[in-house]
């Protein structure tokens, strides 16, 4: 039986192309972020999924007053199992803008195969996974096989904006339940060998450096934004590196990273010393880290330099702190790594990432949710973001396995 669902989706390969080619000429960005948001491309995926036969979608709608039709959609398809309890695979209907236009070989949201590839906006974030969940579904429905577990595919809105209007609310809803197998294809490396089942937590600071603006020849009768500003990066940058130095092996990289990330316009011309700068951290720190600790030591240097400096310094932060950790001994861990040794021939290792995904929803839930794909290291967000054909067929592999228990 599963030698007959993985030959079935070798056949099925040119129509995942064209799918994925068919979503990803759909720029779903968030209203938040000047773009339409997810609508016209929910429709579409549920225009694929009827022309496949598996069934009807659920909307799920989230207000959202930026948005032009004043919601924000998530759909949702239940496909019936031998047994009740769900697998779940959960990946994201939205994208993030282009960027720099001019950097891209082809146009973003015109996907084109290229060789043993396909380029475009969104095919690797996140469109290869959720089509591949897709059509794992496909193969076993067109072979006649009930799968071992109810099987749940969700098309979630606004992940790449924090989940606001998409994951959250909807775990609010009670949507999901306690035991729910959830995999959340929206992280992985070219081998394919691990499974991520951690994330650090997640600190984002801005601070705004209020001084005196004068002439930049007469700096003794102002207060330079830039150069307290300056003074405060490289003393918060140092204190932070050197206090929270702990390690801890199941994450890569295994510390805590602090980084300084992004300057804002000041002034428009050079002879002018600015009276206000403002700059940003993006902070992913270790779980054994207190989030409470870091800001503390951050407030103190503001309060410090703003004593030696006589300027005022504005502080905003927002904080993910860090979910439970999925047990490697999971039903969910065990059922997927099961899977990869099963189609790719290897032993997967689990561990912890920096960056963040909507599994920690789940966790801090207590529900173990796993994260994993197959997918191209370091193109997600770039110019001409790709995916290889064979990783799309290899995850629909994967997680047809799955749905087979």
């Amino acid at each position: 039986m599963q030698e007959k669902v993985l030959n079935k989706l070798d056949e099925l390969e040119n129509d995942m192309i064209k799918s994925l080619c068919d979503i990803c000429r759909i720029p779903a960005i968030s209203p938040h972020n000047n773009g339409t948001g997810e609508e016209a491309k929910a429709h579409e995926i549920e225009k694929i999924i009827n022309n496949l036969g598996l069934g009807s979608v659920e909307w799920q709608l989230v207000p959202d007053s930026e948005s032009q039709t004043g919601n924000r959609p998530s759909i949702f398809l239940n496909y019936p199992g031998k047994i009740s309890r769900r697998l779940c695979f959960l990946t994201h209907i939205d994208i993030v803008p282009e960027g720099d236009k001019s950097a891209w070989s082809i146009d973003p949201f015109a996907p084109v195969v290229k060789g043993t590839r396909i380029y475009g906006r969104g095919v690797s974030d996140n469109g290869m996974s959720l089509i591949a969940s897709i059509f794992a579904l496909k193969a076993i429905h067109d072979l006649h096989i009930t799968p071992e577990f109810t099987v749940n595919l969700g098309f979630v809105a606004d992940e790449e904006m924090g989940s606001k209007f998409g994951i959250i609310p909807l775990i609010e809803r009670g949507l999901f339940n306690p035991d729910d197998l959830i995999v959340v294809p929206d992280s992985g490396n070219d081998a394919g060998d691990f499974i991520e089942i951690a994330e650090k937590s997640d600190l984002k600071m801005q601070f705004t450096v209020l001084g005196k603006q004068v002439h930049a020849a007469l700096p003794h009768t102002g207060i330079n934004a830039c150069r307290v500003a300056n003074m405060l990066a490289h003393e918060i940058d140092e204190a932070l590196h050197e206090n929270f130095t702990q390690t801890n092996p199941i994450f890569s990289p295994e510390f805590s990273t602090f980084e300084p990330t992004r300057r804002f316009q000041n002034v428009p011309n050079t002879n002018t010393v600015p009276g206000r700068e403002r700059f940003e951290f993006d902070c992913r720190i270790l779980p054994e880290v207190s989030l409470d600790e870091v800001i503390a030591l951050v407030k103190k240097i503001c309060s410090d330099i703003e004593r030696r400096t006589h300027a005022k310094i504005e502080l905003e932060f927002s904080r993910g702190d860090s979910a439970p950790v999925t047990s490697p001994d999971s039903d969910v861990a065990k059922l997927l790594t099961k899977s990869i040794k099963q189609v790719l021939g290897i032993n997967p290792v689990t561990g912890g990432i920096g960056g963040g995904t909507f599994a920690a929803y789940f966790r801090r839930r207590n529900i173990p949710a796993v994260v994993w794909s197959q997918e191209c290291d370091g193109v997600a967000h770039q110019p001409d973001e790709f995916t290889e054909i064979k990783y799309l067929v290899n995850n629909a592999k994967v997680f047809a396995l799955m749905m087979l228990g």
